[in-house]
């Protein structure tokens, strides 16, 4: 099986529809797909639903799709960088859906195991709990959510080989396991494609099963928030 492209559009190829549900990963603009955003911006496939941690900043990650007015729905617990998706749910034209964020990551383990629904404890009392199934364990209160299963999920990760096993680097990996475990179909863009037989088997985060096609590229890695300290005088 043939899983490694020669770009983000044609890892892409086939895939992509109007009205999907795409899992993506990252946080903040931290191990985000950047190619394959790009790419799904320029195949102009629209109404789209992510389940994301956030939308990215206005003209970066998920932020360039918002721009295009190509996502209809955000499923996210963290959107208070990107201007843009603040203006267009104000206005009406976005919908969102919060999740609390150890809910939002756990939904999509959960979608990826097939595991169709698990109760948690939090958001209960809030208006996250409002409509769902309440159920006592112990004496407390817990709500159910349901697992996510993608259409697609698109991930970010340092080093692959060609059956797909992948490594992420140090924070990188926060939303891309869980993102890339929900999907029907995974791709995932890659900083370096090592040989088979060259990953330590204890060190891979994510095993091939899980990875349908990989891309090799070229990131900008844009720090979202840079923090500097003054320079001490002598």
């Amino acid at each position: 099986m043939k899983k490694v492209y020669s770009s983000a559009g044609e890892a892409l190829d086939g895939l992509l529809f109007d009205d999907m549900l795409i899992a993506a990963g990252g946080f903040g603009l931290c191990g985000i797909p950047e190619l394959l955003l790009s790419a799904i911006r320029d195949a102009g496939t629209k109404d789209l639903t992510f389940a994301s941690n956030n939308a990215g900043v206005d003209d970066f990650g998920i932020g360039i799709l918002l721009q295009t007015k190509q996502v209809r729905k955000m499923m996210s617990s963290y959107v208070g960088e990107n201007a843009e998706f603040m203006r267009q749910y104000l206005e009406g034209e976005l919908e969102v859906e919060f999740n609390p964020q150890g809910t939002l990551a756990e939904r999509m383990r959960a979608g990826g195991a097939g595991i169709p629904g698990f109760y948690t404890k939090t958001g209960v009392g809030t208006q996250i709990a409002e409509g769902k199934d309440h159920k006592e364990f112990d004496g407390e209160t817990y709500i159910m959510e349901r697992g996510i299963v993608a259409d697609l999920a698109i991930v970010k990760a340092w080093k692959a080989d060609d059956t797909g096993n992948l490594i992420f680097r140090k924070t990188a990996r926060n939303f891309n396991v869980p993102a890339a475990m929900c999907g029907k179909v995974c791709v995932a863009e890659v900083e370096e494609i090592v040989p088979r037989g060259s990953l330590d088997p204890d060190h891979i985060h994510l095993p091939g099963v899980y990875v349908h096609r990989i891309v090799q590229g070229t990131h900008e890695k844009r720090i979202e928030q840079r923090t500097t300290r003054k320079k001490e005088s002598a």
